[in-house]
């Protein structure tokens, strides 16, 4: 059962962060606008450009589970400045802060799963335990 779970977390992560990879490659221009809202001005195209590249390879590390650790570390460097730039409950107005430290202890939540998964590895279905089964002659 818990190689079972295993899978299905790594899916489900995977499928989170390449939504959002996808969602900012289609809506670049309004995904600019919105790093600008946030007084993200520095050089956005390379840098949009960089989060969506660093999602899709980390989603994908993550699904297949080869260098999963390294893939999880890819998503965790870019959902942690996410969370504490557009979640930053303590600098909204009364009418927002209850709805936005709600989404913020979300996304902590979903960083603590991508520590468990750096901790514990991809588990039993993952390519990078099929690699090491594989018997290749010397």
């Amino acid at each position: 059962m818990k190689d079972i779970a295993d899978l299905l977390g790594r899916i489900l992560i995977a499928f989170l962060f390449t939504y959002e990879a996808l969602d900012a490659l289609v809506f670049f221009e309004k995904t600019k606008a919105t790093m600008s809202a946030y007084h993200i001005t520095w050089h956005q195209d390379l840098l949009l450009g960089t989060i969506i590249f660093s999602l899709i390879v980390g989603a994908f590390l993550v699904l297949i589970g080869y260098y999963s650790s390294f893939g999880a570390l890819l998503l965790l460097a870019y959902w942690v400045p996410f969370t504490l730039i557009v979640y930053s409950f303590w600098n909204d107005p009364q009418e927002y802060q209850r709805l936005h430290a709600l989404y913020f202890m979300r996304n902590l939540a979903l960083c603590g799963g991508l520590l468990l998964l750096i901790s514990n590895g991809s588990g039993k279905y993952s390519v990078k335990r099929l690699i090491y089964n594989m018997k290749l002659p010397q």
